[in-house]
């Protein structure tokens, strides 16, 4: 399978944090929010990154987001903790080789992914409550840098070219 063919097949756009994506569903119900705005209760995406647009860029979302590995090669996350911590995960199906199938990553986290080989990694994305552009942010160099000082001056090679500016 090829990813022009995914891309099409799927009705996939080009995403503002990197690679492709849709909206598959939205739930019906919905909740007020303590800020007094309306969510859906969960949604749910595909995600694909492709090896010419092979960067999720780093960006923040108050709702935890499940991701479901599905096709392709595997992906590599780099998740940054509020404290500061970095970690990486890789989303695949080479169980043997640590990669996993599914991945949580809660609010408030800074998340990039990226893939490092092949032509495609797909996957799909369950967020609770439901995604809403108004609760992301998409990071930026000089942010980051700020927020994690120690952690960008040790790791700044790998996290600089996975922000977007």
């Amino acid at each position: 399978m090829e990813k022009l063919h995914i891309i099409e097949a799927l009705s996939l756009e080009p995403h503002i944090e990197g690679g492709y994506f849709r909206r598959t569903y939205y739930s019906q119900q919905s909740f007020e929010t303590a800020s007094g705005q309306q969510r859906n209760i969960v949604s749910s995406i595909f995600y694909l990154l492709t090896d010419d647009s092979p960067i999720g860029f780093f960006h923040r979302n108050q709702s935890d987001i499940v991701h479901y590995w599905q096709l392709g090669s595997a992906l590599t996350y780099f998740l940054i903790s509020p404290e500061g911590q970095l970690t990486t995960v890789k989303l695949g199906p080479d169980l043997d080789q640590g990669e996993q199938l599914q991945l949580t990553v809660p609010s408030g986290y800074w998340k990039a992914t990226q893939l490092t080989a092949g032509e495609f990694g797909l996957l799909s994305e369950a967020v609770a409550p439901g995604f809403d552009y108004d609760d992301m942010t998409i990071a930026n160099k000089k942010e980051l840098s700020h927020l994690f000082r120690e952690l960008w001056q040790q790791h700044e090679k790998i996290l600089s070219p996975l922000c977007k500016s």
